[in-house]
């Protein structure tokens, strides 16, 4: 086997289909914001705003709230 490589591979590619969704529901993603931004957010929710009041006392830790504000469609 001399002059040939280890690696396995037959050298075609396939290029891989997007999944169809069969329920036809659209997925959608939210970013995660912290408490900073919802504090100047113009258009305050009410998830951010009891996040922001959550994270107002001492001591607290959060990870973050997904904001509807940011809500994309997934493709």
């Amino acid at each position: 086997m001399a002059g040939k490589s280890s690696k396995g591979g037959g050298g075609k590619t396939t290029k891989k289909k997007k999944k169809e969704l069969t329920n036809g529901r659209v997925q959608y993603t939210m970013r995660l914001v912290e408490s900073s931004t919802c504090a100047v957010c113009k258009t305050p929710c009410k998830r951010g705003m009891d996040y922001l009041e959550k994270m107002s006392e001492p001591g607290a830790m959060g990870h973050g709230v997904p904001c509807i504000l940011t809500r994309r469609p997934v493709k």
